[in-house]
């Protein structure tokens, strides 16, 4: 029989907590340092070695260039700590209780629906044949999204962490569903039963202590090619191997596989495997297609995609919040309200890695359609992002000042 090994807690809470500021830095200053190449004369050599063919024909994989390499086949890292998350979530955090999750689920529902909506009527309205696209402003970026609020927003009570962490993730686990269901072209069941069956035996494995490296990568690995094979994007098969993952201590344990092996691996996914990602999708020449940066700016895929985020993400969430929080199904904690909201509104417009997923897979084989979207998605994430930093500030000044004592004026 295998030996079983235990959850390793020896790491520190500071380091988990610092995470999220660390990551989503790594991934500001890779998308920059690609705009740059994009946008000068290193631009040739960027492209060359994006577009650099690393296919594996032996092995079926065809047609990959390290750009491809980087959105199917290292991100799935992200999509595996993401897993465990929805399953911490599901099992320990906010995810569990119904009815504090239930509005924040809610306005995940709302703040994805709006800007796909926004989407499809500007593009549909001006004649062009691009609807493929109308999931790209769906997303938040929750390393993003954290990151600022750690930074801007220490001074918000707790619960609006809670409430955007919630959101967040229920975000992420609607954008798979969007990933798997919408942007699958050709399904092959033989080689999606294979990574079914190999991700239960990972399952089997983890659930049984069976937790050595050598025996769970290769598994993960096999799980990740049998998804690529199917059709369905393999980034999937990191979500679903994170989902088996148990999120409760066993007996004798501090914590639980699901803590220890996120904080392993989401080391690795801030660290290595985002940045990475960041470097080769962000990488889109501010003159997008053939004209000048300026026409971009006016075409209806880069429109779509910056209102989408901009202006239809935190739309949709605070019109569902609004309409749903005075519900006895749906609670908003006293601590908060609409204009809270509105403020995490701008947040989770900061929609990035899974969005920038979404417009390769929306617009792959397709360049200039795929450079407006990306430049949507960077300058409406970017746009969010700075409003999000003022109503930050404007709302943590608002709750500094409930707190002092009657007569007392809080300071600038």
């Amino acid at each position: 029989m295998l030996p079983k090994h235990r959850p390793d807690d020896t790491f520190s809470l500071r380091e988990r907590l610092n995470s999220r500021k660390v990551g989503g830095t790594l991934l500001l200053v890779s998308a920059v340092i690609a705009m740059i190449f994009a946008n000068t004369p290193l631009a040739g050599f960027y492209n060359f070695i994006k577009d650099f063919d690393l296919s594996i024909p032996a092995i079926g994989i065809d047609h990959m260039t390290v750009a491809h390499w980087a959105s199917d086949g290292i991100l799935a890292i992200f999509f595996f700590v993401v897993g465990i998350e929805l399953k911490r979530e599901f099992v320990t955090g906010q995810l569990r209780d119904p009815r504090k999750a239930s509005l924040p689920i809610a306005a995940a529902v709302g703040g994805m629906a709006v800007p796909a909506i926004v989407y499809a009527i500007v593009v549909s309205t001006s004649g062009m044949d691009a609807l493929e696209g109308w999931a790209i402003p769906v997303a938040t970026d929750i390393a993003f999204a954290l990151g600022l609020l750690a930074v801007f927003g220490k001074g918000l009570p707790s619960p609006f962490r809670a409430f955007l962490l919630t959101l967040a993730v229920m975000d992420d686990l609607l954008g798979i569903v969007v990933i798997a269901i919408f942007y699958t072209a050709s399904l092959s069941l033989w080689w999606l039963a294979a990574s079914l069956v190999t991700i239960a035996v990972y399952a089997l494995c983890v659930n049984r202590g069976w937790n050595a490296r050598w025996l769970l990568i290769p598994l993960g690995i096999l799980a990740w090619y049998f998804m690529l094979r199917s059709g369905v994007h393999a980034t999937i098969a990191g979500v679903l191997l994170g989902l088996t993952v148990p999120a409760l201590p066993r007996a004798g344990d501090k914590i639980s596989l699901a803590e220890d092996m996120e904080h392993d691996w989401n080391a690795l996914s801030q660290g290595v495997a985002l940045p990475i990602f960041a470097f080769f999708a962000a990488g889109v020449p501010f003159a997008a297609g053939d004209g000048t940066f300026f026409d971009a700016l006016s075409h209806p895929v880069f429109l779509g995609v910056f209102l989408g985020l901009f202006i239809g993400k935190p739309l949709g969430i605070l019109l569902t919040v609004a309409l749903l929080y005075k519900s006895p199904y749906f609670r908003l904690d006293s601590s908060l309200n609409l204009k809270d909201i509105a403020a995490l509104g701008g947040l989770a417009g900061i929609g990035f890695t899974v969005s920038l997923l979404i417009g390769e897979l929306a617009f792959r084989g397709n360049e200039a359609m795929l450079d407006y979207a990306h430049l949507g998605v960077i300058l409406g994430s970017l746009a969010a992002a700075f409003v999000a930093i003022f109503t930050l500030r404007l709302r943590e000044r608002a709750h500094h000042a409930e707190k002092l004592p009657e007569g007392k004026v809080a300071m600038p």
